[in-house]
């Protein structure tokens, strides 16, 4: 919760998202698919969007694993919890097409992505 605060206060901060032609959260405030997609877009290009991208993308992927490990013991996993742009990409390219990119919220479908990358098997 506190890293996406963050993020977004960044985001607003360096006018990334307070443009007229930014993507926006969605209605509940979350960051939207929308968002994440447009800042993958601009980031080959966009030092700022890089900035901010890798940001996101590492307070998802951090956090993820934190959660994960105080699952403890009822939590395995085949393979490491992994993010980068390119996973980012492919996991919420598929959610575009299924859907609305700017009222879907782009960081749970990143972090189902990665626990079923990993493999991990999280029981009860």
């Amino acid at each position: 919760m506190a890293c996406r605060a963050l993020v977004i206060a960044a985001l607003f901060a360096t006018g990334i998202f307070a443009s007229a032609q930014a993507a926006p959260s969605t209605s509940r405030g979350e960051i939207s698919v929308a968002q994440v997609m447009e800042m993958l877009e601009k980031a080959p290009n966009e030092a700022t969007a890089r900035q901010i991208l890798l940001a996101y993308l590492a307070g998802v992927g951090e956090t993820t694993g934190i959660l994960v490990k105080a699952v403890g013991t009822r939590a395995t996993c085949q393979g490491p919890l992994t993010l980068n742009d390119r996973a980012a990409h492919q996991a919420l390219r598929t959610a575009t097409r299924q859907g609305n990119a700017v009222e879907t919220p782009a960081t749970p479908l990143l972090v189902d992505d990665m626990i079923k990358r990993a493999g991990c098997s999280l029981g009860r």
